[in-house]
Order: C-alpha cells, then structure tokens, then sequence
C-alpha cells in the first residue's frame, strides 16, 4: 500500500505514462491563511486520477487555479513538459485545460448545438463556425456539434434548446465542448451529483471513450464507490497540504477515508442508541406513481434506512408521507398527543410539519435553500413562531434562535449574515438540516443527507442523526450508499420497482445482501 498518513510532498508520480500536466510546489493563501501548501500533482495521458479530501482540504483552489479562476502564489503548472502561465480562464482553455463544474455552464436559449460550439472563431481546418462575414453557418455548425456528440457515444436533438436538456445532457453537452476545444486536460467536479444510476453508467462509458483519445481526466467526487470503479490513480488532500497518493488497486476505500478523515473509518459512524419508544409513524398500502402497497413502521428513536437502485421509488416514499407529492392510495398516521393521527391524501407541506413530519429534500440547491442569509434560512420554517400580523416581534430573538442552531449543527462560516450558497456544501446542507431541527420533528425524514458532503461532514451529520433520534425523533434515511445505510440505521428497506422487496437488520448485513436485494433477487 503507498497510502501515506503524513503531509509529504515529495511523493513521486505512480503512472508509468509521461505526464501531460505536472503542479509542483503548488501554494495559495488568503488573508495569512493558506488553504493550499506545496502540493504536487501529475497526470497522465489517458489516466483517471481522483482528487479526494474533505470540504476546505484545497480540492476547489487546486481545481479554481488549473481553471484560471484563482491565481497561484507560488509554484508552477507544467503542460507536455514546459511551464504554462494560466492568468484566466480563456488561458486555461487555449491551453487546453477545461473544467466541468458541478453547476454545468449551460446557456440557456441556446441550442445543445450553439452550447457547443461556443465561443469558437473562423478556422481554416475544416472546422468553420461561421463566414468572413460574421454570419453562422448553421449547417456546418450542426454537422460538427453531431460529429463531438458522437464521440461521447451520444445523439443528441442538437436544434434543442439546451435548457431542456436531461442533467446528463447538460453534462454531455459541456465535455463535447471541451473536446471542440481540443482539451488534454479534463477536470471534473462532482459530476455525477444530480445523476441518476443509468445516466452515471452514460458518463463513465464517455469517460471511457475520452481516456481512449488521451485525454487526462481529473475526478473529483465524494463517492468514494464511484472513484474506486472509474479511476485508477488517486491523491488525497487535507488542511491544504498532500497527505497521500496512490494506485487505487494498492489501497481500500476505509485506508482512502483514513487518509482524508486523518481519523480510522470505525469512528465514522456513532454508536447506535438501541432504545425504541412507541410507533410515531405508520404507513400501510401506500401507492404512489413508482410505489406499490408499501408498508412501514416507524418507533421513536428508530432509524430506518430506505435502499434502491434509481427509479425503485425510494424518494417517492418520503415525498408523499411528506406531503410534497400526493399519494394514490394507502394510509399514513403519525403519533401525536392524542394517538396516531391519519393524514390526509392530499399534498401539504406546511400541515405536515405542524403534525411533526418534517422533509428534507434531496436537492439542495434547488429545493432546500434560498439565495439569502444563512439566518433566513434556518428561521424560514419556524418564522411565525416569531411574527405577529406578519411583524416580527423580536429581532434579537429571532437572531438568538438562528445562532443557537448555527453553533449546535457546528455551521462553519463567517456569522449568520453570510450568504448561504457561499458555503461549502456540507455546511449548505448543515443550514437546511438546522432549519428542520428547530420544528422538533417527531418523524425526520432525510432524502440523500450527505450527497456531495465530504466524509468529515458525513460523520458530523451522522452524529446529529442519531442525537435526534436518541431525543425520540423517529428518523427514515433514503440513500444510494450502501455503507452509509449499514452504519446510521438499525433496519433498512430494499426498494425493487416500486415495491417494498425486503427489510433487513442492519447490525451484521452485508452490501452484498443489499446489493441482490436492489436488484430484484430474493435474499438467501
């Protein structure tokens, strides 16, 4: 194993292929602090290598100064040899370094066809986007868009306006851009965060096809899973300094958390609280557009884990217990002062909540959070505990309420008046999961809670899971990581289209066992 657990930047490069883009000595602070120090990195043409670490290990600077978004303080940045200077992004992208965010840079009004072509001149090889005269040749601009999409195993409608695309559309679209700008490096971050199963497979096929070409590709992702079955090199970063390196085939994804955590996997998870109280939700027969008949008991101080492949219905079952989707038939009751209370079939968030029953969803950005302060967001669900006719009553004590939670969720940032789509996203998701705590839920209900979270983070949430529930909040957890489910929840629902296949006690499964169960076979 090459796994090294202390900062060393004297690690040599592990590929055998010559390097198309070697950082040496890369360094960068902010305001005396430094957030990346000395940090090598080499890359290869036709490797998949993954850059790992936690929120705030350096990861988004790295990738912000191979962008020419962020200049470097000191070191250097070498392509097929010889050093480059990358002062902007059109540098990065003459020089054929391009960079796929997790927020893909789609222009939306524009064709799949306009999106690709983007920003290209006249040339004299074949290529041409338009005439001398500034004119588009549509024809030869559509030819050219099919022939990059092709390339990417891809057919896409490209007169389609691009807004209309699939997430892995957009995704597509922005690599065959990439590669209409002959790009030799290729960086992506997070790519695979608002896809699904199948579209992810559609990604690492292309990903395939582009390491065929050459192109050296950097990853960048927090689903450890993923990067093991994707990429073949890796590099680890954390508190800005390179702490390991490596060959995926030589290491084990707990050495991997080790090395980002700097702590042993074991102490990812906390203990669970084995103290169950009274049912506080039932639900029986409960049918909804992918879901069939599904029954579930949840007890006070339970956590109970919903697993899946990608269209099983597992997020559809949350949704309408919820009431953010309408269920089709079946009963939800939850417990409250008087007994279990039956709900109604009709969609209503807001009602749920006074119940007790509260949502988080999975996509943050565009369902869990507004583009405002972090002291708005985590008072958003509890505002009218603090208005009266629609005035607030107490500005202090709507201040105090949010710093409360902001200090017990441990919400890193620079006070409760910084804008909340500024933080990391494990500290984004912190703000939601901190807005839901102050209604005191007497069921929680969590779709995808670490998604694009490091492991750190991941850990911090998984504690105040289970303190939640040790104050007998009933917890239902729908997540795509196996790992994650086997050691937050003490039972876990297989989903097998739409049907409810098995339920198994966490304590002593095996992915394997969750494994078959997603894929529709009975387990042993």
């Amino acid at each position: 194993m090459s796994t090294s657990l202390a900062p060393d930047s004297s690690l040599p490069g592990l590929s055998n292929i010559p390097p198309v883009l070697r950082v040496r000595g890369l360094t960068k602070s902010y305001g005396g602090v430094t957030v990346l120090d000395h940090v090598d990195l080499e890359l290869g043409a036709g490797e998949v290598r993954a850059l790992l670490g936690e929120n705030g290990a350096g990861k988004s600077t790295l990738i912000k100064i191979l962008a020419g978004v962020v200049r470097r303080d000191s070191g250097s940045v070498h392509l097929d040899g010889a050093e480059i200077v990358i002062d902007n992004a059109h540098d990065a992208r003459r020089l054929g370094i391009a960079t796929l965010h997790q927020e893909t840079a789609i222009v939306p009004g524009l064709s799949v066809a306009e999106n690709i072509l983007l920003g290209h001149d006249q040339h004299a090889d074949g290529k041409v986007r338009t005439s001398t005269l500034g004119v588009v040749r549509w024809r030869e601009l559509r030819r050219r868009a099919r022939e990059l999409l092709a390339e990417l195993g891809q057919e896409l409608d490209v007169d389609m306006d691009a807004s209309r695309l699939t997430p892995v559309g957009k995704t597509m679209t922005a690599i065959a851009r990439a590669l209409s700008q002959e790009a030799r490096v290729l960086v992506l971050d997070e790519p695979t965060a608002a896809l699904t199963d199948q579209e992810t497979n559609q990604l690492f096929a292309a990903m395939d096809r582009l390491r065929a070409r050459g192109v050296a590709i950097l990853y960048v992702s927090h689903r450890l899973e993923e990067v093991v079955r994707v990429c073949s090199t890796y590099t680890v970063l954390r508190n800005g300094s390179r702490v390991a390196e490596g060959n995926l085939v030589d290491t084990d994804v707990p050495s991997i958390i080790t090395a980002m955590a700097g702590r042993p996997v074991e102490a990812i998870f906390p203990p669970r609280s084995g103290e169950l109280g009274d049912v506080v939700l039932e639900v029986r027969g409960l049918t909804g557009r992918r879901t069939t008949e599904v029954d579930l008991d949840l007890r006070a101080g339970e956590v109970v884990g919903i697993a899946g492949l990608a269209g099983s219905g597992r997020s559809e079952i949350v949704r309408m217990i919820a009431g953010a989707q309408r269920r089709r038939s079946g009963t939800v009751r939850v417990a409250t002062a008087s007994g279990l209370e039956s709900l109604p079939m009709t969609s209503d968030v807001a009602r749920r909540q006074r119940l007790g029953v509260a949502l988080v969803p999975q996509e943050r950005r565009a369902d869990g959070v507004i583009p405002d302060s972090i002291e708005q967001n985590i008072n958003l669900a509890t505002l009218r505990r603090h208005t009266r006719a629609r005035w607030v009553t107490s500005r202090s004590r709507l201040e105090r309420h949010a710093r409360v939670l902001h200090e017990r969720l441990d919400i890193r940032s620079r006070g409760l008046g910084q804008q909340v789509l500024t933080l990391s996203g494990g500290n984004q998701q912190k703000v939601v999961l901190a807005r839901f705590w102050a209604l005191a839920p007497r069921v929680l209900l969590l779709d995808e809670p670490t998604r694009g979270v490091d492991v750190g983070t991941k850990s911090e949430i998984y504690s105040l899971v289970r303190a939640r529930a040790a104050e007998g909040t009933g917890v239902v957890v729908v997540s795509s990581e196996l790992p994650e489910l086997i050691g937050l929840c003490d039972r876990i629902v297989v989903m097998h289209e739409g049907r409810a296949l098995a339920i198994f006690d966490a304590d002593g499964v095996t992915e394997d066992e969750l494994l078959r169960a997603c894929y529709g076979r009975n387990p042993q």
